[in-house]
């Protein structure tokens, strides 16, 4: 198991776990950071306003964390699919991402086609092709056809009326399959974190509306510098229908065509599941079907969850520089040109004293204790 919350907040925060308790304490009983900061540092161990504000965001976060955990321990319990190794990995998963890409193989969704597949009767076919490339797809898919039928739930299943609907729907639970591989999932994620490129197009006819955006109208840089404020400006674009955003490989500054070697993360696929290109029977038919992973489940689940970061990234960074303007105003000379004593008065912790000179700028601070 994970250490407590405590122990994990004490451990970022480099503070005692006594002082994490006291100010988590304080926090539940309903006080804010500032009077924490304030009037209550004796009890946390002087923890400052920063301290302070980085411990409510972390529990809050971490809080939300076990409350998930729980959930999906007892979601997958209530399916009857835990295993002492997936309970395992859920219980030492660290952060939400990694919680829910373990989740993902059995959260409730709507029918899959690889559900409608599974409930036909391929999945033998999709693992017998998967674990041995040498059958021969076509042969071996002619053994599994079936006339439409009703499921188990009363829904209509279309069958398996020949052998490419015997392959299609295979294929379908190998993507599935693939897609919903968590340790594959987060490769590819770090990937396209690393390697991934936004890119924005002017939408034909938009030109003229959008000449604001002109900038934008034929950009790309790459997603793990490109700078807070292009982020907004990107996607302002798009929620406005002048650009159309994309997310794209650095390897691919176009888009690649179907019989093109496979990219990286397309590889990564393949080396996952063991699937080659060897002259097997079934090899291609492997192949394609962790081109079609790629292309139509895992880029585009990664695509939106990754500019979704983005974009709560870039308003979090703009939030913080509306934050810091007003800073330069509020420490400016307060009496205008000239040295400025300021007193805060407290009998139990003493007199705080304060001396700027006529720019502004702290001379020095104490703490007195008249009476």
């Amino acid at each position: 198991m994970l250490p407590s919350i405590e122990q994990r907040l004490a451990l970022e925060l480099s503070a005692k776990p006594a002082q994490v308790a006291a100010a988590v304490a304080l926090l539940d009983e309903g006080a804010t950071v500032p009077f924490i900061a304030r009037y209550r540092k004796e009890a946390t161990g002087g923890l400052d306003d920063i301290q302070l504000r980085l411990l409510e965001e972390r529990l809050r976060y971490l809080r939300e964390l076990e409350d998930r955990r729980a959930s999906i321990i007892a979601s997958i319990t209530e399916q009857n699919k835990m295993t002492p190794e997936l309970l395992d990995a859920i219980a030492h998963a660290e952060d939400k991402t990694r919680l829910e890409d373990l989740y993902l193989p059995y959260k409730q969704k709507r029918r899959t086609k690889a559900q409608i597949a599974i409930e036909a009767g391929l999945a033998p076919l999709a693992d017998a092709l998967l674990g041995d490339p040498s059958l021969n797809p076509d042969e071996l898919a002619s053994g599994y056809l079936r006339e439409a039928f009703t499921n188990a739930d009363g829904g209509a299943n279309p069958g398996v009326p020949d052998t490419k609907a015997a392959l299609d729907g295979a294929r379908q639970i190998l993507m599935e399959r693939f897609a919903e591989d968590a340790g594959l999932l987060q490769s590819l994620r770090e990937y396209v974190q690393e390697h991934g490129v936004v890119e924005s197009k002017v939408v034909a006819g938009k030109e003229d509306e959008g000449e604001k955006f002109a900038d934008y109208f034929d950009y790309s840089e790459t997603l793990s510098t490109i700078p807070s404020h292009r982020a907004l400006a990107l996607m302002r674009g798009r929620r406005e229908g002048v650009l159309d955003v994309t997310l794209r490989l650095d390897s691919e500054p176009e888009k690649p065509k179907w019989d093109a070697p496979h990219n990286p993360c397309e590889s990564r696929i393949c080396a996952t599941f063991g699937i080659k290109g060897a002259g097997r029977a079934a090899d291609k038919w492997l192949l394609d079907t962790a081109r079609w992973t790629w292309r139509v489940k895992s880029f585009m689940y990664i695509e939106t969850e990754l500019m979704g970061a983005l974009r709560e990234k870039a308003e979090l960074d703009a939030i913080g520089v509306f934050a810091r303007n007003p800073k330069a105003l509020l420490l400016a000379a307060p009496a205008g040109p000239r040295a400025t004593m300021g007193l805060d008065p407290g009998l139990r912790t003493g007199v705080k004293v304060a001396v700027v000179d006529a720019t502004g700028k702290v001379v020095d601070t104490a703490t007195i204790y008249p009476h």
